[in-house]
């Protein structure tokens, strides 16, 4: 990334439920009778911020630096792994400008959390809770998720390099 570009990044990410698991959504968790399936705590709005990140930067996917192949990230925190993506970009001195995101589905009900979540994801890349926009909307009971059967996220990410 050459000095003073600024790039754009988009990601996506989605996740079944599952019984027995614990919802975590932007770093925080959410009461809810199921969690979601994956190999680490399936935190799919985390996940669709990393996408958006890496892609900004040049970096690949979620996949590329995460992969679930590997063992070390099972089961691991959405939140440490956003934490090693800002500590990446800050070694390649690039700055987030911003972090637009949907979270997809009937329940739980975003809103409520919204503000806890940006603080979280903002404390783990070391910037202001400001930078970053949590939405939630439903699909008024259209497709999977609509039918209750996972959640779905878009996270769109504007850097700058230094």
């Amino acid at each position: 990334m050459s000095d003073d570009a600024i790039r754009v990044g988009l990601g996506f990410d989605v996740h079944a439920f599952a019984v027995g698991r614990r919802l975590f959504l932007g770093g925080i968790e959410i009461p809810h009778p199921l969690g979601l399936a994956g190999h680490s705590d399936a935190d799919v709005l985390i996940h669709a911020v990393i996408d958006a990140l890496t892609g900004a930067c040049g970096m690949g996917s979620i996949g590329d630096v995460f992969p679930d192949s590997d063992e070390r990230w099972r089961d691991a925190h959405s939140l440490m792994m956003l934490a090693m993506i800002g500590t990446m970009l800050a070694e390649r001195r690039i700055s987030i400008i911003n972090i637009d995101s949907v979270v997809v589905c009937q329940e739980p009900r975003i809103a409520p959390h919204a503000s806890a979540m940006s603080r979280a994801m903002a404390d783990a890349l070391g910037i202001e809770a400001d930078r970053i926009c949590v939405k939630g909307k439903t699909t008024e009971g259209l497709g999977f998720s609509g039918r209750r059967e996972g959640i779905a996220a878009y996270a769109a990410a504007l850097v700058r390099k230094k």
